[in-house]
């Protein structure tokens, strides 16, 4: 299978040049060239089989210069790191269930992709000849920035570089990032906000002179972020292995459609359902949830994306974000492919902030989308752990809030599946208050939470309030390419 970019559609890469490159050079994102088809020989074989061969078999249907034997030794040991099952699907009521994604070395759904993406990046680095060591810069919002820092630390011929905004994520969030070891990690925070930082990280990746001088060095980049295709198609799995799992436990007969709602900011979660959804996973609706920052809601409802508003900061940080990027592989889709299209909107979201499609469009028939603001998430965490037993983290209620409104509204009683993201650990002084208990300190949160209900805190994150602080640099917006460069050396290099 060959890859094309959004904004080049006669662009043709291999699975392994489009990992490797992590964004196209001109700008826009790799998208496969067509969508395998999950045939009945195929699910017959995923409902028998365990996560790793689920994920092995869904990504062999997509990365054809890879075998399934090469792949599912990636993923036996990229899950090998997670404590049990990598997507445990818990029932919480009646057709309704949570898809907990958050089992890995970091807490949060974010090592489902960023445990397997340093393998497949240097398998596909001897496949494509690249020689050169590799950078890998991320920007996050709080969680990518922990799995792909441990996801990288110590991989020979890699420098993993973390851009996060100072003021933009959880207390827990920031020391792991700041906590992280490894010899080849670096870690700096941006004065301003998730888009800041990605705005930023992207010019790196479009700037000729930086690129001489990294390559002077030795050095190509990629990107650990989901606009890299080996970050985003390992989610697509936990979609189809979530529905498998729901037709193991006689929760639903093969073909039944369910709806998944999702919790997104960069809108690459949600794509990834949208993916298996194309190849053809029973799917009614996917619920598009934001908190208020809620720029996809409105782009759902009415057809504009416009980035000209007031941007918040919530107790679900990761979610703090006005530019999706993802967005940009879903309107390539639904609106046929059509890379002078997709260039003309984002030239236009570029320079006035905004464009417009016809809402139909852009709801294909299969989205709904719908915010909760923080007194909704509050209520939503207190409401299911007071009702189900269940405690979420602020992301999840997020999800839960949207969903429990969709539901009043349409009287949907479909199966549901609600992607839970993040342990409730990482957010312990946001749950706890929902609870009705305040603590500001995250760590006595931490273990006031384990005390108020049946979850046992992990010792990785409490162990952070002893940790030392090895990362403290923060920079501002325009300083992001010469921090890279300092970083791995190369503003050494001649000019």
């Amino acid at each position: 299978m060959k890859y094309t970019s959004t904004r080049a559609a006669e662009k043709q890469v291999s699975a392994s040049e489009a990992i490797v490159k992590g964004i196209s050079d001109d700008g826009g994102l790799f998208v496969p060239s067509s969508f395998p088809v999950l045939d009945s020989q195929t699910i017959g074989k995923l409902l028998d089989w365990t996560y790793p061969e689920r994920t092995a078999k869904i990504l062999s249907m997509y990365l054809d210069d890879f075998s399934f034997e090469e792949l599912l030794g990636y993923t036996e040991k990229a899950y090998s790191r997670f404590d049990g099952d990598p997507c445990p699907v818990v029932k919480i009521e009646d057709s309704l269930y949570m898809a907990e994604l958050w089992h890995g070395p970091t807490f949060a759904f974010k090592d489902m992709a960023l445990t397997l993406l340093p393998y497949l990046l240097t398998a596909a680095k001897k496949k494509t000849g690249v020689e050169e060591k590799t950078l890998v810069l991320a920007a996050t919002s709080g969680d990518t920035g922990k799995a792909a820092l441990e996801g990288f630390k110590d991989v020979e011929g890699t420098e993993v570089v973390v851009f996060y905004p100072s003021k933009g994520v959880s207390a827990v969030q920031r020391m792991q990032m700041a906590a992280q070891t490894g010899k080849n990690v670096h870690v700096a925070a941006i004065k301003g906000n998730f888009d800041d930082a990605q705005a930023a990280v992207k010019r790196v990746f479009n700037d000729e002179e930086v690129k001489r001088r990294l390559a002077a060095a030795g050095y190509a980049t990629s990107s650990a972020n989901s606009i890299n295709w080996g970050r985003l198609a390992p989610q697509i799995a936990y979609y189809v292995s979530a529905y498998c799992d729901l037709v193991n436990d006689g929760e639903i007969e093969w073909g039944d459609k369910i709806n998944f709602v999702v919790p997104t900011g960069n809108f690459g979660n949600v794509l990834a359902g949208y993916y298996a959804y194309r190849m053809g996973l029973p799917v009614n609706k996917f619920i598009i949830a934001s908190n208020a920052n809620n720029v996809l809601t409105d782009f759902f409802n009415k057809g504009v994306y416009d980035i000209n508003r007031d941007f918040y900061r919530t107790m679900s940080p990761s979610m703090d974000i006005l530019v999706s990027s993802n967005l940009e592989r879903f309107l390539f889709e639904v609106c046929g492919r059509d890379d002078a299209l997709i260039r003309r909107l984002y030239d236009s979201l570029s320079q006035t902030g905004r464009f417009e499609l016809d809402p139909e469009t852009v709801r294909a028939g299969i989205f709904e989308a719908g915010w909760a603001d923080e007194e909704e998430t509050k209520e939503a965490i207190y409401t299911y752990f007071d009702l189900d037993d269940y405690v979420m983290d602020t992301h999840t209620a997020v999800a839960a809030s949207v969903y429990n409104e969709y539901n009043c509204e349409t009287e949907d009683d479909t199966p549901t599946v609600i992607l839970s993201t993040a342990s409730p650990f990482k957010f312990a002084t946001d749950v706890l208050g929902a609870l009705g208990t305040r603590e500001t300190d995250p760590f006595r949160a931490m273990i006031r939470l384990q005390n108020s209900t049946a979850l046992e805190c992990p010792e990785q994150l409490y162990g952070l309030a002893a940790a030392d602080e090895i990362h403290k640099e923060t920079i501002g917006r325009d300083e992001v390419a010469d921090a890279v460069l300092r970083f791995v050396g190369a503003d050494k290099t001649e000019e």
